[in-house]
């Protein structure tokens, strides 16, 4: 049997290629993925500076903007992946954010337990004994 290469076959790899790049081939893909990183960084930014405001609206705007930036940067995923295997508990939460359906009640008590934790001893926090309380009082009823 004989291999022939016609010029169809020959024409299918540069076809698959032009098919993945899709939006984000060439030199005005590359400038697309640059503006979208420099958007998604000024994002991250915005959501820092409103973090410290009343409300949880810093944590979910930061969390676009790093969405933004790790979609477009293969430098920046790769950073997030070592920094996930290093510290594992802190990039979990925003790896929950960042699903197609995330859990942000979840995500916001738990951070709020960590923050309790870190700043009040053993004896003083509250939250997870009014949880207790209230979650037995409506599995009796």
């Amino acid at each position: 049997m004989t291999l022939v290469m016609t010029t169809a076959s020959a024409n299918v790899p540069s076809l698959g290629r032009a098919r993945t790049r899709g939006l984000f081939g060439g030199l005005a893909g590359r400038i697309a993925r640059l503006a979208l990183m420099i958007m998604g960084g000024l994002v991250m930014i915005a959501g820092v500076l409103i973090a410290p405001l009343p409300g949880p609206f810093g944590l979910p705007i930061a969390v676009v903007g790093l969405m933004l930036v790790l979609r477009n940067s293969y430098w920046a995923k790769r950073q997030f992946i070592r920094l996930q295997q290093a510290r594992p508990n802190w990039v979990f939460p925003f790896r929950r954010l960042m699903r197609r359906r995330p859990e942000v009640a979840p995500v916001f008590w738990q951070q709020t337990l960590r923050i309790e934790r870190l700043l009040l001893r053993k004896g003083q926090r509250v939250l997870g004994r009014l949880r207790r309380r209230l979650f037995v009082r409506r599995a009796a009823t």
